[in-house]
């Protein structure tokens, strides 16, 4: 049975892929090995995505196919920065032509629209190079092509269109040789392959992407040795010129030509009367005036390539000498509340999850992997995580270990143990010490009838806690429970109590949670935060 995705389904896909890009426009940065001339791929790409988005905000509700696809395509031609990001803008401008005249989302349309896609991008580079975005592309529309050749249903095509993407990624240092020479893969066709992995995983409501599974570009980081090159070939030319024409009588093949006469990585795209122009060249004067005779020029970008080739090697540089720590450490939180203060204590990376969410062994492997540290201590704040967390010790190629805490507070606590001049095992033993003195408590709603930890019932919307995995507390409010649990727990003989709220536990709720337990525990030292975590109102600790 085949789904009908709405032009609103396909939009929302499309504000999707834009926040995933720009999320991980860094990632795609770093795998630059043109540091400059025109800025960072990931960057330029994200920027033009952004545009769209913006430029389809503004559409009525209702608007038509026809007038989706143009504001598509303009918001791409009006936001693209850079090489990446105008080839970008030719990629979406040929979708959405080669998606005229097909009604649904279908895998002929997919086909259409990708060979439309592949025809537009590349008449827009008159020297098209292998192992770049283009090549990418090229074979995203072959699968697209084999998808309906072989009469696949819509979400077969789209994975397979997304496979081939990162397969061909794979493939570019194979193809383009600089890229192989710094141990990286291409960063536009990258970026490409985020979008359109992006692009599916929302459409077809998964809560993961297809690179999840495509772990060979975490570490990836260029040398600084690097020439000053562009996306596709070597610039012997000092700026980087792109600014938007409005025209009704510019002549696009002229255009080139006189462009080609400039400097190099020309471009001219668009249609009448609305133009990007794109060009490095020693005299931008003599590239505006050819333009001003024209039409009118706008939204100017010059860009100095020389200076920002040395300002990012710089930058890169220092990213190389920056000092490794001897320790790092790798937590598992929700709620960015939560992440904040875990990251002020210390830890490098915070992998979101929880009660709720999971992660895997690979998704704390590659977080370990990305601390710059010697050795890497993983906190995986749930008991349901301990193991994958030990599985991703085990398999790292580094020092690597857990110290088993099953809540968020327990990791506080451990990480105020931490010892950077003392060995790993040391740090594990007495972290570990310091987590099993804290005593957790979690409150949240029962969703189903159940039985607390004496037998008593529990009914589907009760308000429950758990004090260190067992429901010690059975209640119709969230105060209630906590204080069922601090009473159960020997909070007159604990020191301090940590309270972590939750995303929708609101201030004025929290302030008089606090002034319920200082009425009960006056000698009780009680530091509340916001945690921000989901489903869990109240988290907290004594100890």
């Amino acid at each position: 049975m085949s789904t009908t995705y709405s032009s609103n389904n396909i939009l929302n896909a499309v504000a999707a892929a834009a926040k995933t890009l720009g999320d991980r426009k860094e990632e795609v940065n770093r795998l630059n090995v043109f540091p400059v001339p025109d800025g960072d791929t990931g960057t330029n790409m994200s920027l033009t995505i952004e545009s769209v988005v913006g430029n389809v905000a503004n559409l009525p509700i209702g608007a038509s196919g026809a007038d989706i696809r143009k504001a598509i395509t303009t918001g791409a031609l009006m936001g693209a920065r850079g090489n990446s990001g105008v080839i970008t803008s030719q990629i979406l401008r040929g979708l959405c032509e080669g998606s005229q005249g097909f009604d649904t989302l279908s895998t002929e349309s997919l086909a259409g629209a990708f060979t439309k896609a592949q025809e537009v991008a590349f008449q827009a580079v008159r020297k098209p190079v292998e192992g770049t975005i283009l090549t990418v592309l090229r074979d995203a529309a072959a699968a697209a092509k084999n998808a309906a050749d072989e009469g696949l249903d819509t979400e077969a095509a789209l994975d397979a269109i997304v496979a081939e993407a990162y397969a061909s990624v794979q493939r570019t240092p194979d193809l383009l040789p600089v890229l192989k020479e710094h141990g990286v893969v291409d960063a536009g066709g990258f970026g490409l392959a985020i979008l359109f992995d992006a692009f599916v995983a929302a459409l077809l409501g998964r809560s993961g992407t297809m690179v999840d599974e495509m772990s060979f570009l975490r570490n990836a980081h260029p040398k600084v040795e690097i020439e000053q090159v562009n996306d596709w070939e070597g610039s012997n030319f000092r700026y980087c010129n792109e600014f938007l024409v409005d025209s009704d009588t510019l002549d696009k093949d002229e255009a080139l030509k006189f462009l080609g006469t400039m400097g190099d990585c020309e471009l001219c795209v668009g249609e009448v009367p609305k133009f990007k122009v794109h060009v490095h060249s020693d005299h931008p004067d003599q590239v505006l005036a050819y333009f001003l005779e024209r039409g009118q020029v706008s939204e100017v970008f010059i860009h100095n390539m020389e200076l920002q080739s040395a300002e990012r090697t710089e930058k890169l540089a220092a990213e190389e000498e920056a000092e490794k720590k001897s320790l790092g450490f790798v937590a598992v939180a929700a709620g960015d509340g939560n992440a904040d203060i875990l990251k002020s204590l210390g830890v490098n990376v915070v992998v979101s999850g929880g009660q709720t969410m999971n992660p895997s062994t690979k998704d704390l492997l590659e977080a370990a992997q990305s601390v710059n540290a010697e050795a890497v201590i993983i906190l995986p704040n749930n008991s349901n995580i301990v193991m994958a967390a030990n599985s991703a010790a085990d398999l790292a190629e580094f020092p690597c270990a857990v110290v088993p805490t099953k809540s968020v507070p327990q990791a506080f606590s451990a990480l105020f143990a931490v010892d950077q001049d003392a060995s790993l095992e040391t740090n594990v033993e007495e972290m570990t010490e310091a987590a099993q003195a804290v005593k957790s408590g979690e409150v949240t709603w029962a969703i189903k009838d159940s039985k607390d930890a004496e037998g008593n019932p529990i009914h589907e919307g009760d308000v429950i806690g758990i004090a260190d995995g067992s429901i010690d507390a059975v209640d119709s409010t969230v105060e209630g429970a906590v204080l069922t649990l601090l009473e159960k727990m020997d909070a007159d003989d604990a020191d301090t109590c940590t309270i972590l709220a939750g995303e929708d536990y609101t201030d004025e709720q929290l302030e008089a949670l606090v002034a319920r337990i200082e009425e009960a525990y006056e000698d009780l030292e009680i530091d509340a935060q916001r945690g921000g975590q989901p489903l869990y109102p109240i988290i907290f600790s004594v100890e």
